[in-house]
Formats: structure tokens, sequence, C-alpha cells
């Protein structure tokens, strides 16, 4: 086996490791130990065998190929960058869901545009399987909320039922179970158009808003994107108002029995548990007291609480991003203010419809094999995100950190730091404004993922004015660390944000409406930690190792809580452990390492399938993408890999696949938004990670160190980052 092995550990020096004169020299300096560590732990040994393996006899050739993959990966980006602000920002991609939203808003809101409405319907119908039904995530089968939606939609939008695409939607619908087997929220869209009844949608009083502020079920006990979501849904569900349609336009012929007949007890999210006593059962009793409640509640307490959701609201509208900048809460604000006597042309209305119509996406379908104008929305923007990102990805890839595109790109992300105290201050109340938000404007929303990244970025650019960076830095990282959990992770918005009893509140079927720790966020936090020169020895660090260890998968991997899946959680997690200076020999990362090397296919890349959200035999399986692959050859680097088949094989995956102009194509949802119920496509995933993870892979085999971690060696020596307490 070992001579085997070493056969491959040759050939993979063959594939990639030739380097061309110009880099030679660089590679000379490289006598330290691959992968050294920024604390003062002792290093992996690094054995005479891999030193040799990283100098084989050279001929010109194939690292040529990898400095022109990262030369055309560069161009491609620098050609993209915002050219007055400096942000990047792609496109972050959804599934169908958010489109047949957005019509049913604008025929509930009595503005209907016919020429978007037009695009909208093509989009939809391009985005059918051929099954009849729509899915939620590229590749994956029909999903019955997501159909159901669609289906109403088109009706709405004028399309005849007895069309082919109508008539194939239909029978997959009814296939599924029909109306009845939606989530709550098709339910609650659904009921606004009469089509739903209210007394098949789980109570929501709006007297919740005024229990205290750290009550156990306080609306501050759950996330902020349920927070932002249902707050005006409390306002909705006490007036329930009604949208007037044709009975031509209903969807009667989606339910399997005649909706009179229904027996709500019996069907989601109102069937019991077959166990009497259960958490589940409890709770849906509770609602049917609830129900009896709001048939006559208090009327001085209930417009109590609606003034305070109705304040809540609007304080949390001032910012130009809309509520909560994401779509769903957006859309519910609009809704409530309609409720509550808004017209359609008062300023706060066409506020927040322009902020929408900012997140629509115009681009082409084919339709009858033409190329036709069409129309999506998107759920946010990205660009914090998507800067951040890059910035760390072109540092590894060598420019310089005072090269023009770097600084400007971080100017624009210095001046989006929050200064404002927000709903964090409640689970976190020692903390101070500091963080960063996702989209390009969320003030009140900053969290720790994009904090970390920013913070990471930030540290690799050299500014005009260091002391303004220096504070700025020092600031996010005090907000970042303020925002650990008690069981040593990170949640992204809120501290110990994980009542898990909530998951079984019928208006929760989505389970999704808790922000606890998750290991992609504590291993990021680590390497945020590492990259400003702190090491093993910072407060935080103790207890975040104990939870990921914790957290490790019985197969040595990771869950990804916000990327698809235990490779991204993987990545994640392994990056934060060596930069910080975790033994990369220990028994547990070995096994994560083991791991990735274990999923790579038969064409030397990595991919996985959101279906391993819902079963684990699922994990790091899928067809290969870019992003993915980059993670996992990331992830492999990390844990300390530089000189293998499986690495070769990957690196020439991703030069293989790389197209003239230096992009990559990727079409499936490596980003989740919701685990089980709702993905992202974030259009650039596929371009900046395997930038990343080629960059990396050349600095390790021509200098024997990565750029991030002469950083953090830089970091760590001077200590420019840390807080001087």
């Amino acid at each position: 086996m070992r001579l085997l092995k070493n056969l491959f550990n040759r050939l993979s020096d063959s594939l990639l490791v030739q380097v061309p004169s110009r880099i030679r020299a660089a590679r000379e300096f490289a006598s330290a130990p691959v992968l050294r560590l920024v604390s003062n732990k002792k290093a992996l040994p690094v054995s005479g065998e891999s030193v040799a393996k990283r100098a084989p006899a050279h001929s010109t050739g194939q690292l040529e190929a990898l400095e022109e993959a990262i030369r055309k990966s560069q161009a491609w980006f620098l050609a993209r960058q915002d050219a007055s602000e400096g942000y990047w920002v792609a496109e972050l991609e959804a599934d169908t869901t958010l489109t047949s939203e957005y019509l049913m808003l604008r025929r509930f809101m009595d503005c209907v545009d016919p020429e978007r409405e037009r695009k909208a319907v093509r989009y939809l119908k391009s985005a059918q399987l051929p099954g009849g039904g729509w899915p939620i995530y590229h590749g994956g089968p029909a999903e019955i909320s997501a159909s159901v939606k669609a289906y109403f939609a088109l009706k709405l939008s004028g399309v005849s039922p007895d069309e082919p695409c109508m008539v194939a939607a239909r029978e997959c619908i009814l296939s599924k179970g029909g109306v009845v087997a939606a989530n709550v929220f098709t339910k609650i869209a659904l009921a606004l158009f009469g089509q739903y009844d209210w007394r098949g949608v789980p109570s929501m009083p709006p007297e919740i808003m005024l229990l205290p502020k750290r009550f156990y079920f306080s609306i501050y006990a759950i996330s902020y994107w349920s927070r932002a979501v249902l707050i005006p849904l409390l306002i909705i569900f006490a007036k329930r108002p009604l949208c007037r349609i044709p009975k031509e336009q209903g969807i009667d012929e989606l339910y399997t029995e005649p909706p009179a007949l229904i027996d709500y007890g019996t069907v989601p999210p109102f069937k019991k548990d077959r166990t009497w006593c259960t958490a589940r059962n409890f709770f849906i009793n509770l609602d049917a007291l609830l129900k009896i409640y709001d048939r006559s509640p208090v009327e001085w307490v209930r417009q109590k609480a609606l003034k305070c959701a109705a304040g809540w609201m609007l304080d949390h509208m001032k910012g130009s991003g809309g509520l909560g900048a994401i779509y769903p809460a957006m859309a519910n604000s609009v809704v409530a203010l309609h409720c509550l006597g808004y017209k359609n042309d008062d300023p706060l209305v066409v506020k927040a419809m322009r902020e929408i119509e900012e997140l629509e996406i115009h681009d082409t379908v084919h339709e009858n094999g033409q190329c036709v104008d069409a129309m999506h929305l998107q759920p946010c923007h990205s660009p914090i995100w998507d800067t951040a990102l890059l910035i760390n990805a072109l540092s590894e890839a060598g420019m310089p950190q005072d090269h023009p595109a770097l600084q400007k790109a971080a100017a624009w992300l210095l001046s989006k730091q929050t200064k404002t105290v927000a709903d964090w201050i409640i689970s976190s109340p020692g903390a101070e404004p500091g963080g960063w938000y996702f989209q390009f404007e969320n003030e009140l929303y900053p969290d720790v993922d994009d904090s970390a990244v920013v913070l990471m970025a930030l540290a690799k650019v050299r500014l005009p004015d260091e002391e303004q960076q220096r504070a700025a830095i020092r600031r996010g990282c005090r907000w970042v660390v303020a925002m650990q959990g008690s069981d040593g992770g990170w949640g992204a918005y809120d501290v110990d944000n994980n009542r898990i009893v909530f998951n079984y509140i019928p208006f929760a079927d989505h389970r999704a409406l808790l922000d606890p720790s998750t290991a992609d966020l504590a291993g990021r936090c680590l390497e945020m930690l590492a990259t400003l020169g702190y090491d093993w020895t910072h407060p935080a660090v103790a207890s975040a190792l104990a939870f990921l260890k914790k957290d490790q998968e019985q197969d040595g991997s990771w869950y990804g809580r916000w990327g698809v899946n235990y490779i991204y959680g993987t990545w994640s997690v392994l990056s934060g452990l060596r930069a910080i200076g975790e033994d990369i020999s220990s028994p547990y990362i070995r096994r994560a390492v083991s791991w990735v090397e274990s999923k790579q296919n038969p064409d030397g890349g990595w991919g996985e399938s959101c279906l391993s959200y819902g079963d684990v035999s699922q994990s790091g399986r899928g067809e290969s993408t870019p992003s993915q692959t980059a993670w996992a050859l990331l992830a492999l680097m990390t844990g300390g890999v530089t000189d293998s088949f499986s690495l070769a094989r990957g690196i020439h995956y991703l030069i293989r696949n790389q197209r003239k102009d230096g992009s990559w194509e990727e079409v499936r949802h490596t980003g989740t938004g919701f685990p089980r119920v709702f993905y992202l496509r974030y259009h650039w995933y596929c371009q900046y990670f395997p930038l990343w993870a080629l960059a990396m892979y050349r600095n390790l085999k021509t200098r024997g160190t990565t750029r991030a971690d002469e950083l953090r060696r830089q970091a760590y020596q001077t200590g420019q980052f840390r807080s001087p307490h």
C-alpha cells in the first residue's frame, strides 16, 4: 500500500507541481514547515518524504496552467467591481416561491403591473419540472408548498387551468396530498385570498408583544428572521384582511376533499402525535385555547398589543433596506400597513414597495425554443458577504495589501460597520455595536458570520488611515466575542437563541424559528480571532473548541448550517481549528480530513445534495460542483494535506472546468437559508471559492505556506489588531 501511495503522490506532483522559472525564486525561501501555526503551539512535524514531494524535478507546464487560471479569475472579478463604491455583489437566487408570492402581493395590493406579471409567469413556467411540480433547489423533486404557490400565482395571473402545464401541476399537487399538505406560510398566503380557512392556520395573538423582553416565550426568544417576519403577521392575523378574487381564479381543484368538509384537526399542522403527552400535542391544545380567546379578545389589551406591534414594525422600517432586509418580512410589512389603513400612495407604502422592486432580477428564459424576457425575485442582496469573501480570496491570490481595488472595497466595508444598539442587546446586554450585516443596509441586524469574514478581510488590507482601520477591527471583534453563546459556540444574530421547544409550535412547521450555535460559525470565529493576532489563549477559544469537539459527527464531519452541508461545515471548522493553533495531527482532525477525502467523486470534484439535510446518509454525496470542490480542497489543505493524489485531482477538476473568461458555471444551490425548506444559490460561490482554493494550493506548493498564514503571523507578532485590554 505504501508503494501504491507513493506512486499516487508522485503522480499528483507530476500533474501540477511544475514550478515555472518566474516563481522558482519565491519557492526557494520556503524552508519552514508547511502549514505553520500562529501560536506557540508545536507545528505538525513534516516528514522528509513530504518535503521531497514538494521538490520534484520540475518542468514548465501544469503549474503555469494553475497560474493562468488564477490570473484569469482575478481579471474576471476586477472587471466586475462597482466602479463608484468598490463593492462586489452577485445575484442571490432562491426558488420560485418568492416570485409566486410577489405576484400574489401585487394582486393583493391592487397594483398589478402587466409587464412584470407577464415576465414572472414566463419564469414560473420555465422552472416547472417535467412531472408538473416545482422544486426548492436545482435537481430536487417537486415540493408541495412551492408547487401550490406557483399554481395559484399562475392562475391569479390569468393562466388557464386547462393549459397542459396547469393540468400537470394539478395532478402533481393532488398526488402529494393537495393544499392541506402545504406548509403554514403557504396557508397564510392563501387565506388572504379566501383560499384557505383561517381555522386551519395556527394562532398568533398580537398580545405576545406585551410579554417582557426576557420572558421565556418573548418575541426576542426567536431568531431575527422569525421576529421580522412574525411581527407584521401578528397585525395581519388580528385583522384577517381578504382580497376577493373571482371564483374561477380560486384553487378548489387542489383540495382532495371539499374545503367545507375538512377536519383541520386531522391535517398539518394540527394533526396530533399518537403519544398523548408530547410537546407538540401540548402546543396544539394551547392553539385551540388561543382560537377561543381570539373570538372575543379583551379589546383594550388587543389594541395595546396591536399598537406595540405596529410601533415595532414602523421603527424597524426606517432604514433603506426594508424590514429586516429580507423579502418575506418586507412583503408582510406591506400587507400589515394595508391592514393599518395605509393607502398605496402613502410614502411609507411607496418606499416599502420600491425596496421590494429592487430585489427583482430581470433576465431571460427559453420559451418554445426562443429566448424571451423574464423576471424573478431574489430574497435579499448580499454585497457585504460577497465583498468580504472575495477580498480574502484575492489576498490569498497574491494581490498586494495596498492594491487600489482592495483598498476601495475595504473602505466601503468600513463604512458599513454598525453603530446602532439593536435587538441583539437583549441577548447580549454587555455588547457594544460594531458588527456587519449581509445586505446593502440592515443596520439593526448585524450577524456574526458576516462580521467575522469582514474582519478577516479588513485585516488583510492596508488602508491609508491605519488607526481608523485598527479601531474598527477591534470594535468589530469585541462585538463578535460578546455574541458567543454559553455553550461555547455562536449563533448568527443572537446569543443562546436555542429554546428548542419552540420548534413544536404549530406555526413553526418549517423548524427554523431559532438561531442556535452552529459549528460553521464557531469555526469562522476561531479563524477570525487568529487572523486578528490572537491564539489559543484567548478566553473565547477553550469553550469554542469544546463546543466543536462535542458537535462533531461520528464520521468526523461537521454539520453546515449556512452552506450545503457537511462539506461546508467541515471546511469552516478545519479552517478555524488550524488557524487558532489546534494540533492538526489530533485524531479528531485526522478523522475529519479522512472523511473529506473519502467523499471525492470519480471526476476529481466534490458535491453534496441538499438531500443531506433530511437524510444523513447523503452527507458529502452529490454531483461535483466548483464551490463544494473548493471547500473540500480548502478543508484538506487547512487539515495539513499538501501532497496527495486526491488534492491534485481536485485542483485539476477546477482548472478543467474553468471557462475561457476565467469563470466557473454552477447551477446547483449550495447555500442554505433554512435547512430542508429554503436553499440559496449564491451566483459567485462558484467564482471566489475556486480562486481561493487554487491560490492556496499554489502558495503551499511554491512557498510552503499560505498568504493567510503569513498575515496571521504578522498580526500575531505586531499585535496591531488586538485590543489593549
